[in-house]
């Protein structure tokens, strides 16, 4: 009968376990044959002007201002719930709209309150904007970077690449997108050529560099 294994001999043990399944996820990101595009060839970032717009999340401190109405305005942060709370209102949801569709929102909610209210809601301090970075870089792993941060902020954030880095494979991973794995270079990510230099990063985004 096998003895049993002492407390602190059970968190090596699952800590080994954990690195080694996130090597294989790394390697498996690696060195996967799946397809990929060329950053360049990606239509959606061909006109960077053309942002998505930016969606509220948990954390975001915002402003809501109720025009004339200084007791129905306030600075609030979206709770770990996605609600805010506010003057008259108590808890709204917040996370996962944009500041203009939850201006539009409480507009409605307060017609009970004036008769044609006006609203507008200002991101004061954004959550930062968290990416993996995985592979040949310094200090893999999750980063939290500026709102609006490309690739070559992403790498910096993660010490550089490695000695064994291939510069002409960097990806970006990016879910229900239609360009899931694209495709780079390292001298156009620092040179700002093309897409790759105009690529923005979003939270959920993965950077894996071979």
């Amino acid at each position: 009968m096998v003895g049993a294994i002492p407390g602190h001999r059970i968190n090596v043990v699952w800590a080994l376990m954990l690195a080694a399944s996130q090597l294989t996820w790394v390697g498996c990101a690696s060195t996967s044959k799946a397809p990929y595009v060329w950053a360049d060839d990606v239509k959606e970032l061909a006109r960077p002007e053309v942002e998505r717009d930016y969606v509220i999340g948990i954390g975001d401190a915002l402003y809501v201002q109720v025009w004339e109405q200084e007791k129905m305005s306030a600075h609030v942060r979206v709770r770990s719930d996605g609600q805010v709370s506010l003057p008259f209102l108590n808890d709204v949801p917040a996370a996962g709209i944009t500041p203009v569709s939850l201006a539009r929102d409480l507009e409605g909610r307060l017609k009970q309150f004036v008769v044609t209210p006006q609203v507008t809601v200002a991101v004061d301090d954004a959550r930062p904007l968290s990416v993996s970075v995985l592979g040949q870089v310094g200090e893999p792993g999750l980063h939290n970077l500026l709102s609006g941060a490309g690739v070559a902020q992403a790498l910096a954030a993660a010490g550089g690449l490695s000695d064994f880095a291939k510069k002409d494979r960097i990806f970006v991973l990016r879910a229900n997108s239609t360009a899931p794995r694209i495709r780079m270079t390292y001298d156009a990510i620092t040179a700002g050529l093309g897409n790759a230099g105009k690529l923005r990063l979003y939270t959920g985004d993965i950077v894996v560099v071979e």
